[in-house]
């Protein structure tokens, strides 16, 4: 059977990537250029900038990932590129820069989910992954609780009521004074600290998350409290957000019967959330899947890996292919 060579491209945010995947796992090349020191003296993500950024590098990052991989635009069968979710000025560069190398090419063009592309990335870390199983996806946009039936089937049986739990992570760290980007900051911080202090759970009645009344009650007593030790307030909000978490997540697989909890995103390369669903997994005698850290944010390998299931799928976009930056999971 031919190997199918997949090239991915990624620009949903602040990362350039290019990446060449061979049949949908093992990885060529996974290049990427990271915005984090240009976004850094402004506190996050500034659309205008990152889309400028996007254009300025992308045709190098395409033909460093080629190099790397020691392969050819020929040798290559389809180009993935994520449409969405995302900023939309940044998602127009890739959408873009993929469609003039397909028409240049001839070679099919596959659009990608980038939500979808998070789970994917663990079946380049976990070559023996396969669905069905439960996704738990944490990131700076998403918070989504899934049931993935297959490769290109999926249902959210949760989400975020409000701020997606990557984007709480920046807000606090934002608050106490660490910077951008917040996650990492709060995760070192917090093994610092001590967990003794309060603040509010929400339970749901459903497999919901809601992270703002947690936020919130950080700010405040930041605020009010000037003396409050801020790696115990850190430590505080880990192992706040992280019941919400791991509850909902216990609650899901007893519900589904499921034995496989996928974590993906950004935010799974948290310590403490990494942790505790450890422990969740010897309690209940499930087995707890992370991608490597690499896979964990922003890449096009995660892109590559869903758009090959997409490809041999037969999933295809014309040149009237568009950025859709509020794109949900599931959408063909």
């Amino acid at each position: 059977m031919k190997d199918i060579l997949i090239m991915g491209i990624e620009s949903s945010c602040d990362e350039t990537s290019v990446s060449i995947v061979k049949n949908g796992r093992e990885v060529l090349s996974n290049v990427i250029n990271s915005q984090i020191k240009i976004h850094e003296a402004y506190g996050g993500v500034v659309p205008e900038i990152a889309s400028r950024c996007h254009t300025e590098v992308i045709n190098q990052i395409m033909k460093e990932s080629l190099k790397e991989a020691k392969v050819s635009l020929d040798d290559i069968d389809a180009i993935a590129v994520t449409y969405g979710p995302g900023l939309v000025g940044a998602l127009l560069v890739g959408v873009s820069y993929a469609k003039g190398l397909s028409f240049a090419t001839g070679k099919p063009l596959v659009p990608v989910n980038h939500i979808e592309g998070h789970i994917a990335g663990n079946y380049i870390t976990h070559k023996d992954l396969e669905p069905p199983f439960l996704c738990l996806i944490i990131s700076g946009g998403h918070t989504h609780l899934v049931n993935v039936k297959n490769y290109n089937e999926f249902e959210i049986l949760g989400k975020t009521r409000d701020d997606a739990i990557g984007e709480a992570f920046d807000k606090v760290a934002r608050v106490v004074g660490l910077g951008y980007p917040g996650g990492p900051k709060v995760d070192n911080l917090a093994k610092e600290g001590t967990a003794n202090i309060k603040l509010p759970v929400v339970h749901l009645d459903n497999l919901d998350f809601s992270f703002s009344g947690i936020k919130t009650a950080v700010i405040n007593l930041n605020h009010n409290q000037k003396d409050i030790n801020k790696a115990d307030l850190c430590a505080s909000f880990e192992k706040a957000v992280t019941e919400m978490l791991t509850n909902n997540v216990r609650k899901a697989l007893k519900e589904y019967n499921e034995d496989k909890i996928v974590i993906a995103g950004g935010v799974s390369r948290n310590s403490y959330i990494r942790n505790e669903f450890d422990k969740l997994g010897e309690e209940l005698g499930c087995k707890i899947y992370y991608p490597e850290p690499i896979l964990c944010t922003d890449n096009a390998a995660m892109i590559a890996a869903q758009g090959y299931y997409d490809f041999i799928n037969g999933k295809r976009a014309d040149l009237k292919l568009n950025a859709i930056p509020n794109l949900k999971i599931g959408n063909k």
